[in-house]
């Protein structure tokens, strides 16, 4: 029993040696597996860490590469900001010169020319996409010298390129961004293109100006600049008038005369005086327009009641060359009142106003305005002149329009020129009626004439049918003294060829007195007839004239007109007492 037990026990232990042996075998197998997938796990990811390393020093490569070029493109930037630097220190010290002579200009201390030359100097080397608010101000600035410089010149070039350069600022002052200097580019504009309007024949520049006016007052409204609000209003009648003496008929200065007062709502003599007075007179002026076309005298009162008023501060101690203007203008408003009535009250005062202008109005100093002064003298001593029997009032008018000729010429102001030849050959023919000759009619036929080249029907009607009434006039005059009846014939042509544009509902008393001279044209072809239709004709011809001028209270036309009727109606009765 106890060796048994002996025997297992060896037994049993030798297995449990086996056993741990087997163990420490396993283990140690399971140890070297480990450690094998450790090492090859490590080698997994030391070639994963050697590959990112390789993508590292890629990437830091390239990143070199890029900084080099980085580096390289900032290397250009900064020479080309270099250059931009003294590019703008060239120009705002260009602009600064430009700002300096424009001052000096302004001043009187350098001429018109210098300024432009700097200021386009300026122009040039600003660049708008680098200092667009620079860019515009020089454009700006440009267009307010040309303009200036334009306004004294015959020539209309430099007020063109006043348009263009204001338009050119206006591409950056726009509306959205900058309204109070769009409207202020918007003003100047407008009175450039009026200033243009001036000098051309079409009405193209004026309408661009109205609408440029307009503009304006989209952003000076009376209730935030009220006094700016009215200058653009002022400044709108102005365009508008002009238009209205372009056209035959009255909405425009109807239009004119309504901004002229609503800017004398805000220009009041107590707060602006000057710009009141300019307003005044600008108000006067539509008015004495208007009231050419009107039958009766009110508003020609009217404009010379403006202008007397605008002259209590435009005196001529403080703005001798306003004073001399609205002398002038004033002078132009008594002119027609006094063509009205049958005394020469209102001629007499018209003649000091015009004499008054001259005294400051030099020929050297403004051509142009002494011209116009000269011409508006010219047309008082006419119409005093053809109420006296003597020919000195008409001598002198001849000379003041031949005068009015070597400033007023053809190639500087056409429309002008025509009008001065059509009031020469007035004159002319006023003359000649006193004389025996025919030589100062014929003068008269050729100034007439010379008036038609350039005052056509389409361009100018009205002007276009007061010369040919002129000219029918001056025909009918000479074929009164020939044997013949070819110029009477012309002169009868004359006549009607006028009044296809002398309406009685736009001109009524200017169609009266054509009907008149066209009745006097039928009269003396009658007389040289042996039939009563041209004598027929004469009696209704003055009969449509005398309803105008009686209506009107035209004293003195009518007066006329019933004399020549009522000698033509007596001739008709003998000739047809007259046996057959």
């Amino acid at each position: 029993m106890h060796e048994i037990d002996q025997t297992h026990l060896e037994r049993k232990y030798t297995l449990r040696q086996n056993i741990s042996v087997w163990l420490n075998v396993a283990l140690i197998s399971l140890s070297f597996i480990s450690v094998s997938a450790l090492i090859i796990y490590a080698g997994y990811k030391l070639q994963t860490i050697n590959a990112q390393f390789s993508d590292l020093q890629t990437k830091i490569a390239e990143a070199g590469q890029n900084l080099s070029q980085v580096e390289s493109q900032l290397e250009i930037r900064k020479h080309e900001l270099e250059i931009k630097q003294q590019e703008l220190s060239r120009t705002l010290a260009a602009f600064s010169s430009a700002q300096d002579t424009l001052s000096k200009t302004q001043a009187g201390g350098e001429s018109g020319s210098q300024s432009i030359a700097a200021l386009r100097a300026a122009v040039a080397v600003l660049n708008r996409h680098d200092t667009p608010p620079d860019w515009a101000q020089a454009q700006y600035n440009l267009g307010d010298a040309l303009a200036r410089l334009g306004q004294r010149e015959a020539e209309p070039t430099h007020l063109a390129e006043a348009v263009e350069a204001y338009r050119a600022a206006l591409q950056e002052w726009t509306r959205d961004k900058a309204p109070l200097l769009w409207a202020q580019a918007q003003n100047s504009l407008g009175l450039a293109l009026v200033k243009l309007g001036d000098r051309e024949n079409e009405t193209r520049h004026l309408e661009e100006a109205v609408s440029a006016f307009r503009s304006v007052l989209q952003e000076w409204t009376r209730d935030r600049v009220p006094l700016l609000w009215a200058t653009a209003q002022n400044n709108l009648g102005r365009a508008l008038e002009k238009l209205g003496e372009r056209e035959s008929g009255t909405a425009r200065l109807e239009e004119a005369i309504a901004a002229f007062r609503a800017a004398l709502e805000e220009r009041t003599r107590d707060q602006a005086p000057l710009d009141w007075a300019e307003t005044e007179s600008n108000l006067a002026y539509a008015l004495w327009r208007l009231g050419e076309r009107a039958s009766g005298t009110t508003r020609l009162e009217e404009a010379v009641a403006a202008y007397r008023a605008a002259l209590e501060e435009r005196t001529r101690q403080r703005v001798p060359l306003d004073w001399a203007e609205t002398q002038n203008n004033l002078g132009n408003a008594l002119e027609r009142l006094g063509e009205r009535e049958t005394g020469t009250a209102r001629l007499e005062q018209a003649v000091a106003a015009y004499r008054a202008a001259l005294e400051e109005t030099a020929r050297e100093r403004v051509p142009l305005q002494w011209a116009a002064t000269q011409w508006g003298l010219g047309t008082a001593l006419e119409r005093l002149g053809e109420r006296e029997s003597g020919t000195a009032r008409l001598e002198q008018a001849v000379a003041a329009y031949r005068a009015a000729l070597e400033e007023r010429t053809r190639e500087r102001v056409p429309l002008e020129w025509a009008r001065t030849q059509m009031k020469l050959g007035s004159a002319l023919e006023r003359l000649g009626e006193r004389e025996t000759g025919t030589t100062r009619l014929e003068q008269a036929v050729a100034a007439y004439r010379a008036a038609l080249e350039e005052w056509t029907r389409e361009r100018v009607p009205l002007d276009w049918a007061t010369t040919q009434w002129g000219l029918g006039s001056a025909l009918a005059t000479l074929g009164e003294r020939e044997s013949g009846t070819a110029r009477l014939e012309q002169a009868v042509a004359a006549f009607r060829a006028a009044l296809e544009e002398l309406t009685r509902e736009r001109v009524p008393l200017d169609r009266a007195k054509t009907q008149n001279n066209l009745g006097l044209a039928l009269e003396a072809l009658g007389e040289r007839e042996t039939g009563t239709a041209r004598l027929e004709q004469a009696v209704d011809i003055f009969d449509s004239a005398l309803h105008v001028f009686e209506a009107a209270g035209a004293d003195y036309y009518t007066g006329v007109t019933r004399a020549n009727r009522d000698r033509t109606q007596a001739l008709l009765d003998a000739r047809r007492r007259k046996p057959r």
